[in-house]
């Protein structure tokens, strides 16, 4: 396969080279955000919600189409009850807030992880959320919330072996393309880059199957703070790498052969 050139789009954050069609981030340092301030986590994730609002807006005009956050883990579970509860609440509190504007202006929302350890309450929310944006179509944002890379990858394994297992499938069928249809983010194409503010350096269980061949960029910036300039900077980064889906370049070729 013959590496990829990234076609020019007007709008671009550099001149040079389109804006990614499929951003992801990890929205990581509210609680160090907050701990800078001598103040509560929780007020942390709520100015966290803040920047959410601000990314969202960001990328529409930054000609990113697809957008997917990391709100919370299946590992999260872990932390203090009390925390989990605010985390519990952004979604309400962003929907509440935000689902008019998100509705008008073509955003279509869809929450993926598991709904199981989920409050009725906020099931509803998230149901009402993606129902009345469903037939948006100009931008997409996906929240990763309740979920995990690797659950994901085990529930796909066992979708695809029920279906086996009721003679609606065989197991010949069973490609990338066949698998990644199974999994949360099926109807989404995979992430051309993936962001983690905060300073830390790693993906945390996040989009492992679609990160395979992702660009990643990491920035020193906790999450609450972000926003436009940082994900222009991000994109900017972006643009300026070579992206070889394992093939070489052709000046590569010439210069091994």
């Amino acid at each position: 396969m013959a590496a990829q050139k990234k076609p020019r789009s007007e709008g671009a954050p550099d001149e040079g080279a389109a804006a990614p069609l499929h951003v992801a981030i990890v929205m990581d340092g509210n609680g160090r955000w907050a701990k800078k301030r001598g103040l509560p986590r929780t007020l942390g994730h709520r100015a966290g919600v803040d920047a959410l609002k601000r990314t969202v807006s960001a990328a529409a005009e930054l000609n990113v189409r697809w957008l997917t956050v990391f709100g919370f883990s299946t590992e999260n579970w872990s932390r203090p009850a009390s925390e989990v509860s605010e985390l519990m609440a952004l979604p309400k509190r962003y929907f509440e807030s935000d689902i008019a504007r998100l509705e008008r202006e073509g955003v279509r929302v869809r929450v993926i992880g598991r709904r199981e350890g989920l409050s009725a309450e906020l099931v509803r929310i998230i149901e009402d959320a993606q129902a009345r944006t469903a037939h948006n179509d100009r931008f997409f944002l996906n929240i990763a919330f309740n979920y995990g890379g690797q659950a994901d990858i085990t529930e796909a394994a066992r979708r695809f072996a029920e279906e086996v297992a009721a003679g609606r499938a065989r197991p010949s069928d069973l490609t990338e393309q066949v698998f990644a249809g199974h999994l949360a983010t099926a109807g989404s194409p995979p992430p051309d880059l993936i962001i983690r503010p905060s300073g830390e350096q790693r993906l945390s269980n996040f989009l492992l199957w679609e990160a395979a061949y992702a660009e990643l960029v990491f920035q020193d910036v906790l999450w609450p703070d972000y926003g436009h300039e940082h994900l222009k900077a991000a994109l900017a980064a972006f643009g300026a790498r070579d992206r070889r889906y394992g093939a070489l370049a052709a000046d590569d070729v010439l210069a091994a052969g």
